[in-house]
């Protein structure tokens, strides 16, 4: 029967005796810090998949980063046992996902490899802008949802009002919502059983040709690449010779496991419906893609699983070696992360500043973040970033139509028809009364108003169609600021849509730094190009010799500051007597300075890099 291919967990060490388990295969999704990992812990304790000695808080975030951060960046997967009070022995395979808009790509590779979905709302803070984009994710993708308020020991919480606001927007009927508090405890056995009995078993064929859905992947550096994958059919047993169908490579498994949450090899095959591990001797990083089939190499699938959809980059910027860390070495720890994130993307790039780099793309501001935090301290490397860019699509006036990730490569003015920007569809979650403030601050970023919902008697829905470029930096923190902390928002890609952009060059003592050039509208070119300078003048130290900052669009210098010279005063010895020694002494201080600024240069400090993200406001 289909989802009935168990095995006890408890045979590990390999036990001669093989007992059928029903099997459920879930993830738990929800907006940032509505308390996901909290569940995930609670769950793990009352399954006795970890004693209460064992215990530490965020128990599935593994990275220093996501504790000292207090959020999820990596999706984590773990198989637990669960004794139904009924008397049916359950096998629960679930996946804690993060809940920042940056990593939906880890939830989306997440539901593929499920049938059903807890969806957690915090009963003080309400359906929110990324709970409403997991749920359509779900519901996208087929799955059971079992909705769960979480929260419900707080003072403020109001678990109906949570419960009917589900129903309005998700339309997730209120009664089938299920009370809990992670932390206390309270309504995790309700919500075992409810996952137990509403969510429907894995509906794999264990005699068909074996299928295996590749989800994550990490490097070890005594094991090689360790595989995690779903088996969707047939059966995976050590010693099988298995067949990549995406990279075309044959490898022989010589370990299987599961995360009970740590990783627990198993000599018993697994079968169609369970999740684990495998390790096979791949040493070889580029051999192993997220989304690709497993198969039998003697008796191959015809045909690979649908996989995931191309993760689409929104942000990019240049990664370059700095200190004492060299190309290779950066290199290095650029392909290592990859293997683990694979929704960033990486291309050598070389700067006349800065020399030989890469040019990386990424989901978002906060994964841009996290993957420098993590390249720098899992690699070991020190580096200095750019300023992050979006991508622009450039019609040429031949026809063709190209795409750029830098402002660099720009082609010239003459050859370009237009220039088209991302624009994304933004959904903000907010409070009546910062509904003017938000829709002001939307018109100053060139938003376009789309339509108005109302959630409950306190807060409202808003959607507008604003340019990628206005959102990526700073747009976030704003947001947060009008609306007391309140507001949420989530974006997803609409389309490339022509703008009246220009490119502006910056030049710094008379040569142009391709790493600041920056597109901008041309209404804001002005006003932009005055603010970036006079940030530049405050993070650029003065040096022995005069520094002209330009701002230029085409031939045209549109804005200018002057980081004055460290002045020696020589004069300072001449008191009384004749003014001509004063002079001669200036003279010959004049010449020597014009010598300097022929054969001086400048450095640029990492902040400077960064000048270029103010928006001028």
């Amino acid at each position: 029967m289909p989802g009935s291919i168990g095995y006890d967990m408890g045979s590990a060490t390999g036990s001669a005796t093989v007992k059928p388990m029903e099997i459920r295969n879930f993830c738990i999704i929800a907006h940032i810090d509505h308390g996901k990992s909290t569940l995930a812990d609670r769950m793990l304790q009352r399954t006795g998949a970890i004693q209460d000695r064992e215990l530490r808080e965020q128990m599935l975030d593994g990275m220093d980063l996501e504790r000292e951060r207090g959020i999820t960046i990596k999706a984590s997967a773990v198989s637990v046992r669960y004794h139904h009070a009924s008397g049916g022995d359950f096998m629960f395979n679930f996946i804690d996902t993060p809940g920042h808009v940056d990593f939906h790509y880890e939830v989306s590779r997440a539901l593929t490899a499920c049938e059903g979905a807890i969806l957690v709302v915090d009963a003080t803070q309400g359906v929110e802008a990324q709970t409403v984009a997991n749920a359509y994710m779900a519901i996208d993708a087929d799955l059971e949802i079992i909705p769960v308020v979480n929260k419900i020991d707080l003072p403020s919480a109001r678990p109906d009002d949570v419960a009917m606001e589900i129903e309005q927007v998700l339309g997730l009927p209120a009664e089938d919502c299920i009370y809990c508090s992670a932390k206390t405890g309270a309504g995790i056995d309700e919500l075992l059983a409810a996952i137990a009995g509403k969510l429907p078993g894995p509906a794999g064929d264990p005699k068909a040709k074996t299928q295996g859905l590749i989800f994550d992947s990490v490097y070890d550096d005594y094991r090689g690449v360790i595989v995690y994958f779903r088996l969707v059919n047939g059966r995976l047993a050590v010693g099988d010779r298995v067949y990549m169908i995406g990279t075309k490579r044959t490898y022989t498994v010589t370990e299987l496991g599961k995360f009970t949450p740590k990783m627990t090899s198993m000599r018993e095959p697994m079968h169609a419906g369970e999740a684990g591990y495998l390790v096979a001797a791949i040493k070889t990083l580029d051999d192993v893609n997220i989304g690709d089939t497993i198969t039998l190499d003697a008796h191959r699938a015809d045909a690979p699983l649908p996989g995931y959809r191309e993760p689409q980059q929104m942000v990019f910027c240049d990664f370059y070696p700095s200190g004492t860390t060299g190309f290779e070495q950066l290199r290095d720890a650029i392909e290592r992360l990859h293997l683990n994130d694979v929704s960033f993307t990486f291309s050598p790039q070389s700067s006349e500043a800065l020399g030989f780099g890469f040019r990386c793309g990424f989901l978002g501001m906060l994964h841009m973040d996290i993957v420098q935090e993590r390249i720098e301290r899992e690699g070991g490397v020190e580096l200095v970033q750019t300023a992050p860019t979006v991508t622009y699509e450039v019609a040429l006036t031949e026809g063709d139509v190209i795409q750029i990730t830098n402002p660099a490569d720009l082609p010239d003015p003459t050859l370009i028809q237009e220039i088209r920007e991302p624009m994304v569809n933004v959904e903000f979650i907010t409070p009546n009364e910062s509904i003017g403030d938000l829709m002001k601050l939307c018109e100053a970023r060139r938003g376009v108003y789309r339509k108005q919902q109302y959630l409950s008697q306190s807060r409202q829905i808003l959607v507008y169609l604003l340019p990628l470029a206005e959102i990526i930096f700073d747009f976030y923190d704003k947001l947060k600021s009008i609306t007391r902390g309140y507001g949420t928002m989530d974006y997803e890609l609409e389309g490339f849509h022509e703008g009246r952009l220009v490119k502006m060059n910056i030049m710094i003592n008379g040569t142009p730094v391709d790493a600041l050039s920056v597109i901008v509208h041309r209404e804001k070119a002005e006003a932009r190009g005055r603010s970036l300078l006079v940030r530049l003048k405050k993070e650029i130290d003065r040096h022995m010799f005069e520094i002209p900052l330009q701002a230029a669009v085409g031939g045209k210098i549109i804005a200018r500051e002057t980081i004055s010279a460290m002045r020696k005063n020589v004069t300072a010895k001449c008191y009384g007597g004749d003014v001509t020694r004063k002079r001669k002494l200036l003279e010959k201080q004049k010449e020597g300075k014009k010598r300097m600024k022929r054969v001086g240069t400048v450095d640029i400090p990492q902040e400077a890099f960064m000048a270029v993200l103010d928006p001028g406001e």
